[in-house]
């Protein structure tokens, strides 16, 4: 079933998300749902804080990178089969120096800017089963991974933008939460009316 998004000013977006266990209600229907809605959206990741939940888990697919001809096709190779679902996960260390990337996010519609982040970091997570596993990804499938893991920990990507980029985005963002924005997948707005 294909969910609605919660946009940009929904203060879920802003919580720390909690652990979940083994018994948590629905969870493969949850999961299962979670990469239908993100399919849907044509995204490579998805937050359960953005489809309104508060819980530590998210889930990737970086296969369309995977088409990109200016990457080495080691890498494209890795994109083409980075899919995964992440519980509870925590970063144990991040390393290299700091390159930036175009990001976007489905909860923040038609904004798309350069963030910087660590090339290399080492996690910690469960799986669908909840077998633990500890990782060490780089370069894209890092990055991926650091903006879903960021949405776990109620921090989204512009926060991490200079004050200056982050004022020239405020009426962009006051709308999107608004629901002025024209979206090809559903939303769920924080700020709409009753009744509207």
């Amino acid at each position: 079933m294909i969910l609605p998004i919660v946009a940009y000013g929904d203060p879920v977006l802003r919580k720390k998300a909690k652990e979940i266990t083994p018994d948590y209600p629905n969870l493969k229907e949850l999961i299962a749902n979670m990469k239908e809605t993100m399919y849907n959206a044509s995204g490579v990741g998805l937050a359960a804080p953005q489809i309104g939940k508060a819980i530590r888990l998210f889930v990737i697919d970086t296969s369309p990178f995977a088409e990109d001809e200016s990457l080495e096709e080691s890498d494209r190779a890795t994109l083409r089969d980075f899919k995964k679902v992440y519980i509870n996960a925590k970063i144990l260390e991040e390393e290299g120096q700091e390159w930036g990337f175009n990001e976007g996010c489905l909860s923040i519609p038609d904004v798309r800017e350069d963030v910087y982040r660590q090339p290399k970091v080492t996690i910690e997570y469960q799986d669908e089963d909840f077998n633990t596993h500890t990782e060490t990804l780089d370069g894209l499938a890092a990055r991926v991974f650091q903006h879903e893991y960021d949405h776990i920990e109620g921090v989204l990507f512009t926060d991490k933008l200079s004050s200056l980029k982050k004022r020239l985005l405020k009426r962009k963002l006051d709308n999107i939460s608004k629901g002025k924005i024209n979206a090809d997948y559903r939303m769920r707005f924080p700020n709409l009316k009753k009744g509207r």
